[in-house]
């Protein structure tokens, strides 16, 4: 038993021999690899989101959180947007590339807004949040989406109509896949 125990030299303690041989380095954790731009921005998006709720008078708990909080937040982010929106007395109102400056507000993106809801409606799923009570998903907050894409359209000239679909091409890839001989001699 002797054996198994040492002198510490500074203080006449003894220790175990056996714990010496058993120490291991302290845990070392890899480092977490960087978050994507996504993931990044995902994570920004959510905190100012929670500190907008926060700053709200009252506070409003993300439990509580409904799509008019999230409408509010979307009138708030306005002030801070980069895209010039003519309004409707605006001699400028309805062209693309206006020729001189106008005193029209600036405003948040239809893109930049959609690609945000897509973003927080995710972040509020990875926090805990349900599906069905997503606010971010909300009817009202596809609405309100398209009446600022369509808005936006109109004051910048620039009409958005959805791609239709071409039927001749999938009908002729359906014939074609039905009749492979038809391919050969062509």
């Amino acid at each position: 038993m002797s054996g198994d125990k040492t002198k510490d030299a500074a203080g006449g303690s003894s220790r175990s021999v056996v714990d010496d041989h058993h120490q291991q380095p302290p845990y070392q954790t890899q480092p977490a690899p960087p978050l994507s731009r996504y993931e990044s921005q995902k994570r920004r998006d959510w905190n100012t989101f929670g500190q907008y709720l926060k700053n709200q008078r009252p506070p409003v708990p993300l439990s509580q959180c409904n799509c008019n909080h999230v409408l509010d937040f979307l009138r708030y982010l306005d002030q801070f947007g980069k895209t010039k929106v003519h309004l409707h007395g605006c001699v400028f109102f309805g062209q693309p590339d206006p020729p001189a400056p106008c005193t029209c507000p600036l405003r948040q993106a239809w893109g930049s807004l959609d690609a945000l809801i897509g973003r927080l409606r995710a972040a509020y799923e990875e926090h805990g949040g349900l599906p069905d009570t997503n606010p971010f998903g909300n009817g009202a907050i596809r609405v309100y989406l398209r009446e600022v894409k369509e808005c936006q359209a109109k004051a910048r000239g620039i009409p958005y109509k959805k791609k239709k679909k071409k039927k001749n091409t999938i009908k002729q890839v359906i014939k074609d896949e039905a009749n492979p001989s038809m391919q050969l001699s062509a």
